[in-house]
């Protein structure tokens, strides 16, 4: 079977079975996975000319700013400053996971991402309220971290490249995670032990429960602080361009979603059940 067979397989899926855009692009990627480092049969470049499943358009999930409050009532240590940084920021959750301590500019409220979504770097705003809880953070890291060096177990995973070009920069504390994990694991590229940054599942299960705590009911996930952040501003009066370079959408159509869960967008007018006299 060849490409022809491929799309017929993945117009089935789209057509007859009717499966969601992400279920028949995870297919796909299996398929030229299988096909190209398997079979060593690579298919050929635009021969897949399959019918696509349409991706509906989908609504983030926003909470209010009193939502936002409770919740940072129920969250604490690394994981209530990493939800700071999400929700001031605009963050990803991996974006501030691997920030590194270098990217983290105190003194300018500045924070640089690099190698977001897409592999591009952006500047985004460090929130002030974050600015002394990190340097008090910071300062217990670096702590941490010259323990680490006396007992030889001070490196850190570095960029792809980093390590060929300026060798020696494993131990660096600039090249640090801000957010570390309490264990040293081991790098299975060479064996030795470093520290990490937290786990992201972890981080997950401890918002989870930070949410049904603060009385939230809707699905709110980690990456709903991400749209709040958006939202709000939005709210605020800042333009569209600005927070797509602040989220680092390559599209403004990505960014114009939020015009639709904004109080300043179509859900901001009166219902006309409101007039009704008594």
């Amino acid at each position: 079977m060849g490409a022809a067979e491929v799309t017929a397989f993945l117009s089935d899926l789209a057509v007859n079975r009717q499966v969601a855009a992400s279920t028949q692009n995870q297919a796909l990627q299996a398929l030229v996975f299988l096909y190209g480092q398997v079979l060593g049969l690579p298919l050929a470049e635009g021969a897949i000319r399959a019918v696509r499943a349409k991706r509906p358009l989908r609504l983030p999930v926003v909470l209010s700013r009193e939502q936002v409050s409770a919740f940072f009532l129920h969250i604490a240590d690394q994981a209530r400053q990493v939800a700071w940084l999400q929700y001031g920021s605009g963050l990803r959750l991996m974006e501030a996971l691997r920030l590194r301590v270098k990217e983290v500019d105190l003194e300018r409220l500045q924070i640089l991402v690099r190698h977001g979504k897409g592999g591009k770097d952006r500047m985004v705003p460090l929130p002030r309220r974050s600015v002394e809880p990190l340097r008090e953070h910071l300062r217990a890291r670096w702590q941490q971290h010259r323990l680490d060096l006396e007992r030889g177990e001070g490196a850190v995973h570095l960029p792809e490249g980093i390590s060929g070009r300026s060798p020696g920069q494993e131990d660096n504390w600039a090249w640090q995670y801000v957010f570390a994990s309490a264990r040293l694991s081991r790098d299975p590229r060479d064996g030795r032990l470093k520290r990490h940054h937290l786990d992201d599942h972890h981080l997950q299960k401890t918002y989870r429960s930070a949410f049904r705590a603060a009385g939230v009911l809707v699905p709110a996930c980690t990456h709903t602080l991400r749209h709040c952040f958006a939202t709000h501003l939005l709210e605020r009066g800042q333009d569209l361009r600005s927070i797509q370079e602040l989220l680092g959408h390559s599209d403004i159509s990505t960014t114009m979603v939020y015009t639709h869960v904004s109080t300043r967008g179509p859900s901001s007018v009166a219902s006309p059940a409101d007039d009704l006299p008594e």
